[in-house]
């Protein structure tokens, strides 16, 4: 499994726009400037995002984006598994039920499985809200 860039990037949106989440909308040049991310990416960004209730948009003057939850119903899971699809370790587990004609008597299925299921435990256990308070803290750690 590897994260691309919009995943990356809409990660950094969402903890950019967490940590100004009182100064209500806030213009995406904003958010590009401090991300050092271009514009132009994150407009590509942003209809997932909106999709999934994560952002909200406001248009014409003193429009610009805010969060569509609060921060701390916001994880790193909900926000990869819509912009990366599914964060399955083998494409077999990218469907339920599993379609693989191995599935019945695969050995290593069940490592795959438990690969999946670490994974996307931990990141559901982070959420916006934890990574400002790290950051804030000064620590980078956390447990698995």
């Amino acid at each position: 499994m590897k994260i691309s860039t919009k995943g990356r990037y809409a990660l950094r949106m969402l903890i950019d726009l967490a940590e100004h989440n009182d100064n209500g909308f806030i213009a995406l040049k904003e958010v590009a400037e401090r991300q050092d991310i271009s514009k132009k990416y994150l407009e590509q960004i942003i209809p997932i995002l909106n999709r999934s209730g994560m952002l909200i948009t406001n248009r014409g003057y003193q429009g610009g984006y805010k969060l569509g939850k609060s921060p701390q119903d916001i994880t790193v899971g909900e926000i990869l598994r819509n912009t990366e699809g599914s964060l399955a370790p083998v494409a077999c587990l990218e469907q339920t039920p599993n379609q693989c004609e191995k599935c019945g008597y695969c050995i290593t299925l069940p490592v795959w499985q438990g690969l999946e299921k670490v994974v996307n435990e931990y990141l559901d256990s982070i959420s916006l809200q934890d990574i400002i308070e790290q950051k804030r803290n000064g620590s980078s750690d956390y447990i698995i």
